[in-house]
């Protein structure tokens, strides 16, 4: 008995290691949580190319957008665990959703595995050019002139933008109210015609309405200045330490994946996003690659799991 038993833990360990030594043999699955044409995707897809020119074999993107990001999260915890899926998350799913949904049918920290962080990136506040206030001071001033009176959009309840929004409101002490849409687009839309007086914005979308003189760009959510707009200050140097809400997608795949096969897969991203044609072709998305370590990762995740739980709870957010 415990000869068999020797013998097939022995042909179970080889058939491993020759699966993960031959890996990947075949078409794999880059999922994204977001419509073709947002910056997740747009990543995603830089990404994957650089990825199937380096296996050897091809990776398509599949978009399952809905529910903020959630429908593809749910996706891969539940996915065949053999390595052939992976996903481009994003901070709301991965951080966010489990503090305003009830019952969502997944748990980040357990039912997905962190493999590396891809790219991160600010959000910058900026205000239609009509708004008489040039910098963050003159704009919580404003807002503190006639509290409930200035608004700011984001992309819906729970993304990075609303969350972003929120935090300030609590550090600065402001009420500053929130409206949601259902996407970048539409926000924009209402910001260059007047509607909404601010927007914590993506970068790429805010960046050519700023060099036009539309839109003013009083601070980015980041803890230091981003490369692509250097000359706009962060908010945590504009009187608030500490302030941090950065924009993120990282790769993860099922808990239930081998961790011989994460640890490859780790090895295979890291390789492409520290490329210079991945690298090239970020930028001129203002995306910034930030390729680590599944370690790194996961600490960083429950990081942002426990700072926007916090911000929730406070601000009480719900997703009705």
């Amino acid at each position: 008995m415990k000869r068999h038993l020797l013998a097939a833990i022995a042909i179970f360990f080889a058939g491993v290691a020759a699966a993960q030594t031959d890996f990947p043999t075949r078409t794999v699955t880059m999922l994204v949580g977001f419509a073709p044409g947002g910056a997740t995707d747009t990543a995603a897809r830089i990404i994957a190319k650089k990825l199937s020119e380096n296996l050897g074999q091809t990776v398509v993107v599949e978009n399952r957008a809905g529910a903020g990001g959630n429908i593809a999260h749910q996706q891969m915890a539940t996915a065949v665990p053999d390595g052939y899926t992976i996903l481009l998350g994003s901070v709301g799913p991965l951080s966010v959703a489990p503090h305003i949904i009830t019952n969502l049918p997944y748990d980040p920290l357990k039912d997905l595995a962190p493999l590396t962080m891809a790219v991160t990136f600010p959000n910058v506040l900026v205000v239609h050019a009509g708004v008489p206030a040039k910098s963050l001071a003159e704009f919580v001033a404003l807002a503190k002139q006639k509290p409930g009176s200035l608004d700011y959009a984001s992309t819906g309840v729970g993304s990075a933008s609303h969350l972003a929004g929120e935090l300030f409101n609590q550090q600065a002490g402001v009420d500053i109210v929130h409206v949601p849409y259902k996407g970048g687009g539409p926000a924009m839309t209402d910001l260059l015609g007047g509607r909404v007086t601010a927007y914590y914005s993506t970068q790429s979308t805010a960046g050519p309405h700023i060099d036009t003189g539309k839109l003013r760009a009083l601070a980015s959510t980041g803890l230091k200045r981003s490369p692509f707009m250097p000359n706009v200050p962060t908010i945590a140097e504009s009187g608030y330490p500490g302030f941090e809400a950065s924009n993120w997608y990282a790769f993860v795949t099922s808990s239930k994946v081998p961790v011989a096969l994460q640890e490859r897969w780790n090895r295979e991203l890291v390789k492409a996003l520290n490329s210079p044609e991945v690298k090239e072709q970020l930028a001129k998305h203002y995306l910034e690659p930030n390729p680590g370590t599944r370690e790194e990762l996961g600490k960083y995740i429950k990081s942002e799991y426990d700072t926007w739980g916090r911000v929730v709870k406070k601000a009480g957010i719900t997703a009705n």
